[in-house]
This record gives structure tokens, sequence and C-alpha cells, in this order.
């Protein structure tokens, strides 16, 4: 079922289906984005590290929970334009081998001063399989109104 601005509520919260974060995962990030820093490339070096293991980039964990939450369902037909990142955080480390989840909850919506599309402020949150925070913060959307008739 396509939503529409008019869909949404502050107070609803929606969570999307799981996923693994893999080896292959880092490595790819690791490639297309050129970060090869050693807490992600090598193995021996993370071992000695703060965290005692290679964790996946901290942007590689945006990434996915922006893809979580189109899997959802209820952003895609609708959506317009992303508006930003306002406040995102890295609270754990995102290791290989975690499983997580995006919950996104609408904090407040408000049509656009033309009136022909609305504003989803709404506050993402990465999970990891024990309900944990790993990251957080608000990513504005800009959506489509309902069409007349």
């Amino acid at each position: 079922m396509a939503h529409h601005f008019e869909d949404f509520s502050p107070g609803q919260v929606f969570t999307s289906q799981a996923r693994t974060i893999t080896e292959a995962d880092v490595v790819t990030f690791a490639g297309w984005s050129w970060d090869t820093n050693p807490v992600h490339t090598d193995a021996e070096s993370a071992r000695e590290g703060r965290f005692g293991e290679r964790i996946a980039h901290g942007l590689l964990g945006l990434s996915v929970a922006m893809g979580l939450a189109s899997r959802i369902g209820v952003f895609e037909e609708c959506s317009i334009a992303l508006l930003g990142v306002d406040g995102w955080r890295f609270r754990r480390p995102l290791r290989i081998g975690a499983t997580v989840r995006c919950r996104v909850e609408i904090l407040e919506t408000r049509p656009t001063g033309r009136g022909d599309a609305g504003v989803l402020r709404r506050r993402f949150a990465l999970l990891d399989q024990d309900g944990e925070v790993l990251q957080d913060g608000e990513i504005g959307l800009l959506v489509s109104r309902r069409p007349a008739g």
C-alpha cells in the first residue's frame, strides 16, 4: 500500500527486517569508500586495538540503516528528497557478524510552505540482535502528499 504525507503521524514506529553484517560488507565498503583504516581491514592490528577485533565502518552502519528503512516499504513511493542527517551518533561498534535492524520513529510531520509536499522528521536507530542501539540520529525526508481525487 502506497503511503503519503497524510498517512504519517508523530509517534508512529516502524521496524525493519534484520540483516547480518558480513566480512564481504566490510571489504566491499572499504574498497569503494577508500577507507582502509586498519581497524576495518587489518585483523592483526585490530586484535591489539581498542575493540579487540576488526569492526565495520560507521558509515557502513548508516548506509545499512538507510537500506533497511527503505525495505520497510512505507517511504519508498512517497519519497521526494532526503533533507539531511542530523545529530548522527556512533554509540557502539558495529561488529562483523552482528545482526541489525532499523527502527524509525516519526517525530514530526509538517506540510511545506507551498503545500504540495510534506516533511517527515524521523529518528533512526540501528539496533543489534540484543536490542542495543549502535547508531542513531535524525534523518529528514520530503514526501509527496496524496493526489487529489
